[in-house]
């Protein structure tokens, strides 16, 4: 597969690897309500997205991110002109003096592809991610993207319709690009749009069948109101009413790929021969389409046309038949690879924090398509470029139109955006503000925090401010690369895998030595035991009687 390569990718490549791990530190006064598994974190992504690793590794289904587009004029932070003090230093750090020599194209790519290679180790087997871009730096990114997440993963370029045109170029540019990958392609994913507005359909059908209005002027009735409502090509397909004004369609029963479909003869009900064969053969072997047919009770439709069983013939055998569908059968239609949705993410910003300062936030309506194309509505929603928080809100307001249990987590860089935009936005949208979709609000909370300082160096530093739990997730994570379910926490024993134990002595009130004292603290639990703590006074033969392996904190902590 052919890869691309830049200058300084030499020294990311496995950057993410080399980062220290570091401690998330709850901030309660910018915290709003219960947390409930809702949070913010407020500082570089790439570090938080290794802080969250030991709590979240492979535990994220849904990811979105909307990164710098790299447009050469915009102010961020990696851009040509790197004026903060953070990333040059990082830039010094990690690339080295090469750092003079890059283009704004190589940086751009330089902050992406450990970025990536994280959100990755973050999502579940069956989780998918999906990336806004333009066409500045889509090219480079599908690379990047193919060479992470192997580009069998690839799912979709989709195509978002802005309806406003950007006119710097001569050409009226409506559209950006979000790509669309998965973990693993072999989960068979599925992507769908819920058909909105049957409700209305269903009314209008419903009024035409008190009037006993006649079928052909029902049907004329409904494509007209279709058309009018500008419906979707997956509602309007079904423009047929039976005797009983029942909604339903004509769906092509033709191979949908190549010429490999099976070819038989179907009789037409009552011209009796054959119809035209489609010329990739049909979607259905034969056996399927005899149990659809019923050619017993054949009627005939104003239009000439015939009705046996769940197939539709035409007048003759010139036309090919199709299978009928009602409406009520299909809840939802495939996902499209075009999505016209208005770029109204800053006049909706606008109405929920004043004076925001914050160009062309996505429209959260955009979003909530994305996360409502995956099933289930409890699962993990994951943006790392947060922004003003567009994220947040598409899954507040989806769990209260669908009573989800979906979390979301959400990193942004910018203190004074995290605090006075970010967690102010989530907050109106919980607690209701006027002329939003929801003036109630929509309940909820979510915690704020902070990135504090690493868990541990290799000098014999351990962060203050380190819980249990921090470095128990931390180990065992960094021992099994498993997530650890921080309930299951019993005293000192922090888990297990298979016959190997995992013990912890740490912030036990200067008790943190593996002694004869300690030790009984694992008796009672077979097989070998890994014991992390300050000091061990127990001698070498002795642990090896007992099946125990001493770590000593913080020298014998892996690195991830």
């Amino acid at each position: 597969m052919p890869v691309l390569n830049w200058i300084g990718k030499d020294k990311v490549v496995n950057h993410d690897k080399e980062l220290p791990f570091r401690v998330l530190k709850p901030v309660k006064e910018s915290s709003v309500g219960e947390e409930k598994g809702n949070i913010l974190v407020q500082g570089d992504n790439l570090e938080a997205l290794k802080a969250l690793m030991p709590f979240y590794y492979e535990k994220i289904k849904f990811i979105y991110i909307d990164p710098p587009y790299n447009t050469g004029t915009e102010k961020w932070i990696y851009n040509d002109k790197v004026n903060a003090p953070q990333i040059k230093t990082w830039f010094n750090k990690v690339v080295g003096s090469q750092d003079e020599d890059l283009c704004r194209h190589d940086k751009w790519l330089c902050m992406m592809y450990p970025r990536l290679k994280l959100l990755r180790d973050l999502l579940t087997d069956d989780g998918v991610i999906f990336v806004s871009i333009d066409e500045n730096e889509e090219h480079h990114l599908r690379s990047v993207m193919d060479e992470i997440f192997g580009p069998t993963n690839f799912v979709e370029k989709i195509i978002w319709n802005k309806r406003v045109p950007k006119n710097d170029k001569g050409i009226g540019n409506v559209h950006e690009y979000i790509l669309l990958y998965v973990k693993n392609y072999e989960h068979n994913h599925r992507f769908t749009l819920p058909k909105e507005g049957l409700d209305e359909v269903y009314e209008l059908v419903d009024k035409l069948k008190s009037k006993k209005t006649p079928i052909p002027e029902a049907e004329e009735e409904l494509k007209k109101f279709y058309k009018k409502k500008n419906y979707d090509r997956g509602i309007t397909l079904y423009c047929n009413l039976d005797d009983n004004y029942k909604i339903w369609g004509k769906i092509n029963i033709s191979w949908p790929n190549s010429k490999d479909g099976p070819r038989y003869e179907i009789q037409h009900p009552t011209i009796k021969k054959p119809t035209r064969i489609p010329e990739n053969g049909w979607r259905y072997k034969r056996e399927t389409f005899d149990s659809l047919v019923d050619y017993k009770n054949t009627k005939k439709r104003y239009d000439g046309s015939y009705v046996s069983g769940k197939i539709w013939f035409g007048k003759d055998e010139k036309t090919q038949p199709s299978v009928i569908q009602h409406l009520d059968e299909v809840k939802d239609f495939l996902f499209r690879s075009i999505i016209s949705i208005k770029s109204s993410g800053g006049s909706d910003l606008d109405r929920i924090v004043s004076s925001h300062g914050f160009p062309h936030p996505k429209p959260h309506e955009l979003i909530k398509q994305l996360i409502n194309s995956i099933d289930g509505n409890d699962f993990t929603v994951l943006d790392s470029f947060a922004g003003s928080g567009t994220t947040g809100h598409a899954v507040l307001e989806l769990n209260k139109e669908d009573g989800g249990n979906r979390k979301f987590i959400l990193v942004e860089l910018e203190k004074e955006i995290a605090k006075n935009v970010t967690a102010k936005r989530l907050q109106k949208v919980i607690e209701g503000y006027e002329g939003g979709k929801y003036p109630e609000g929509t309940g909820d909370g979510f915690g704020y925090l902070d990135l504090n300082g690493v868990l541990y160096d290799y000098s014999g530093y351990v962060n203050p401010d380190a819980h249990y739990e921090d470095m128990a997730a931390y180990i065992y994570f960094t021992e099994t690369k498993t997530y650890l379910d921080l309930t299951s926490i019993k005293n000192s024993h922090i888990g297990s895998q298979g016959s190997t134990h995992y013990f912890l002595f740490f912030k036990d009130k200067g008790n943190n030595i593996l002694d004869k004292e300690t030790l009984k603290k694992t008796e009672g639990v077979k097989g070998t035991k890994v014991i992390y703590a300050d000091k061990c006074l127990i001698d070498e033969e002795e642990l090896v009687k007992e099946g125990i392996i001493f770590k000593q904190i913080p020298y014998e902590l892996k690195k991830y």
